[in-house]
């Protein structure tokens, strides 16, 4: 009576890779190198400002020069014919102490000479308090 221990497929040599221990090792790496990096990168300790979203208000004492699209340039509600015409307004203001805030309201279509004749204006002047008016979203 002779006693057979295996069949001819037992003996057989498995060729394919097992990679389910491979894929939990570097599921491992993964999370510990998702960790490890912000710690390494932030190692500078800085206190950093916060951001705050301030509405600014139209105070009486700004000034406001609004710049249409077809580069018109008005003084509160007044047209201004020239650079000059806008120094010769100007001048009360920019005499004052304190400077009030100009706010300059520029359509998103006029093009930037209007706003940098204004702006060459305003430094002309001795103005330093000036400020852009832009859509909140």
């Amino acid at each position: 009576m002779a006693i057979q221990m295996g069949t001819d497929s037992e003996d057989e040599v498995i060729s394919q890779i097992n990679t389910t221990p491979l894929v939990d090792v570097m599921l491992v790496l993964l999370i510990i190198f998702l960790i490890t990096i912000p710690v390494v990168t932030t190692s500078v300790r800085l206190s950093l400002p916060q951001e705050k979203n301030v509405v600014r208000e139209s105070k009486p004492e700004n000034v406001i020069i609004s710049v249409n699209a077809k580069g018109q340039i008005f003084l509160y509600d007044a047209p201004i014919t020239s650079s000059e015409d806008l120094m010769k307004k100007l001048q009360p203001y920019a005499l004052k102490s304190p400077q009030p805030e100009v706010q300059i309201r520029g359509d998103e279509q006029s093009h930037f000479e209007s706003v940098g004749r204004v702006m060459n204006a305003l430094q002309r002047l001795g103005m330093t308090k000036v400020g852009f008016i832009t859509q909140p979203q």
